[in-house]
């Protein structure tokens, strides 16, 4: 991979404001036109974007036809057929005071200029690309640096993106942890970040010296609580596959899991059984799993195993392929060193627990987690979990899943994140409200109580509003 040279950087910069201010982003016909590019551009090349995220990641291609490929292009289309709803001023005349109406209240939804969007290398494409689709329909140019973790993803974007996208408005820029420092010493006008808290504390601090708007999707130790009465067997072939999905280095992989301490037992041999009939040879070598990205992430995790003082039940075992077995460890404890970072790797502990109250009263001491999974079919424990913890998103009976579902937002809260994206949120994101109002020539007379002199007669009409009736109580209309 070919960096971009730094001295490049302000000179991309300024060609897109350029672009920017000339209005070339500003037509919805250019935009819908983009959108389809986009698409266009992960459809018309599948087969080397899976060749050139295996070679990266070793991730058997269906993973990567489903979680990021496929997304993509559906994602872009149907931003484009709904970029005309999503655009479209928001007028209150029917919701204002009578006497406001004539003002023809208007939420006006504008792009916010040029922006950043930093990616990850555990899903490149989609981690890039989704948050690119919200800023071409929201109608910015925009500059996307992959992660160099990922190099032969980042130089074929490099390579494609400016054949299908307007190059005066999207532009790619290659590099380490130099070039992206570089990058945030200029002034955005949004900056999108993915990745670790430790990267995303770095990015906020920059862009808080220039006061630059940030979105920071950043992961976290996403816990997995399971409820004695449900299905034990469903819940671990599921929490399984969450956990395999590229190997474990997901933001939102199952990071560990608490249930019941008379139901651990279970729990394991239902894992087992999965983890067999996923792997019936093996895992290493299988072709059904990836690998871990690299030597450091790599003997991170060896040394998190070797220090864990839970007892390994399954698996343990790794390859001179970066390969590593889905690895299941029992009694682990709070202060065990698998619960010191999130995991991002096969690693699944597992915590016993007292009570379905012990497991929510850990998760609530802790840091809040992007995503949360609870599997249970109680109602009460629902509502119990929902109202006693906080995380950037909440998932009953399945892991994963809620990534599909294209309307909902997806962001964290706290350590995990701020702000969302995901079709219509990430054209929010992107963009702006601008309030307007409009005042009619005739509306002068029903003004003149705001003119001086103040006498007692405008005073008087003033003081209506200040010492309106307060209710005490409301009535709610159900």
């Amino acid at each position: 991979m070919q960096s971009t040279s730094i001295n490049e950087i302000p000179i991309i910069r300024k060609e897109l404001e350029a672009s920017f201010r000339q209005g070339v982003t500003q037509s919805l016909e250019w935009r819908r036109h983009q959108l389809l590019q986009l698409a266009k551009m992960a459809q018309d090349h599948a087969e080397e974007w899976l060749q050139a995220i295996a070679a990266d990641l070793g991730r058997p291609i269906a993973e990567t036809h489903l979680m990021e490929i496929g997304p993509v292009v559906e994602r872009a289309v149907v931003s484009a057929a709904l970029l005309e709803t999503w655009a479209a001023p928001e007028v209150f005349t029917n919701v204002v005071l009578d006497w406001q109406k004539s003002w023809k209240p208007t939420v006006y939804r504008a792009a916010k200029g040029v922006v950043l969007i930093v990616g990850p290398w555990n899903y490149p494409m989609i981690l890039i690309l989704q948050p690119l689709s919200g800023a071409i329909a929201a109608g910015c140019c925009a500059v996307v640096k992959p992660s160099e973790v990922a190099p032969r993803f980042a130089s074929l974007l490099a390579k494609l993106l400016p054949r299908y996208l307007d190059p005066s408005a999207f532009r790619v820029v290659l590099g380490g942890p130099d070039i992206g420092a570089r990058m945030m010493e200029y002034r955005w006008d949004h900056v999108f970040f993915t990745g670790g808290e430790k990267i995303g504390r770095i990015i906020a601090a920059a862009a808080g010296k220039l006061l630059t708007p940030v979105t920071l999707e950043l992961g976290g130790k996403s816990p997995v609580i399971i409820d004695s009465k449900y299905d034990i067997k469903l819940a671990a072939k599921r929490i399984l596959w969450g956990k395999i999905a590229n190997c474990g280095q997901l933001c939102v992989s199952p990071d560990h899991v608490y249930i019941a301490r008379e139901k651990q037992e279970e729990l394991i041999a239902a894992l087992k059984e999965c983890c067999h009939q996923f792997f019936p040879d093996g895992a290493l070598g299988s072709g059904s799993i990836g690998h871990i990205v690299n030597e450091t992430h790599f003997n991170r995790l060896k040394s998190l195993l070797a220090r864990t003082q839970g007892t390994i039940v399954l698996g343990g075992q790794t390859d001179d392929k970066l390969g590593m077995e889905p690895t299941i460890v029992a009694e682990v404890t709070a202060d065990d060193s698998l619960m010191e970072e999130e995991l991002f790797g096969p690693i699944l502990p597992i915590l016993p627990v007292n009570s379905m109250e012990d497991a929510i009263s850990r998760i609530r001491s802790g840091p809040h987690p992007l995503m949360m999974y609870v599997f249970t079919n109680d109602q009460e424990i629902k509502k119990n979990v929902l109202a006693n913890t906080i995380s950037g998103q909440i998932t009953f009976n399945d892991t994963l899943s809620e990534l599909a579902v294209k309307e909902l937002p997806f962001g964290g809260i706290g350590a995990s994140g701020s702000g969302y994206y995901n079709s219509r949120y990430g054209f929010d994101t992107f963009s702006y409200l601008r309030s307007s109002i409009d005042m009619p020539r005739d509306a002068e007379q029903s003004l003149e109580f705001r003119y001086p002199p103040f006498t007692e007669e405008k005073v008087a009409f003033l003081r209506t509003t200040t010492f309106m009736n307060i209710p005490s109580n409301l009535q709610v209309n159900k």
